[in-house]
């Protein structure tokens, strides 16, 4: 079974690998193991050991603090939004990777066009 800590550690490096537009293979390639093992890490089926997470972080330019970024005391994770983890829809992760690929100036207006419809609706 799945401990939630696994779990959430896996679903933030598959986040973040997402959010630099890597593949597994490519993750795996940077660290030295086969994709598959970057698979399970992401599921929770597998547990990240500390050098092996060492490792993960620095291929993916994140400190370690990254992966256990939501979690509260208990290790449980602490609800981010009403209608539910945002970042776990690939649709939504997209949007956020297309959004920082705008110049700054650009992505200001973009973000203040957002700000405006969602107040409006």
């Amino acid at each position: 079974m799945k401990h939630p800590v696994d779990a959430h550690v896996g679903k933030r490096i598959r986040h973040r690998r997402w959010m630099l537009g890597m593949t597994q293979q490519q993750l795996a390639d940077k660290v030295g193991i086969k994709f598959q093992q970057i698979q399970k890490y992401e599921t929770g089926m597998n547990r990240v050991s500390a050098s092996r997470l060492w490792d993960v972080s620095d291929a993916l330019s994140v400190q370690i603090s990254f992966f256990f970024e939501g979690l509260s005391e208990a290790g449980s994770e602490k609800p981010r939004h009403q209608q539910g983890d945002m970042m776990a829809d690939k649709e939504a992760l997209e949007l956020v990777r297309s959004y920082y690929a705008i110049p700054e100036a650009q992505r200001r207006r973009l973000f203040d066009l957002a700000r405006v419809l969602s107040e409006a609706a």
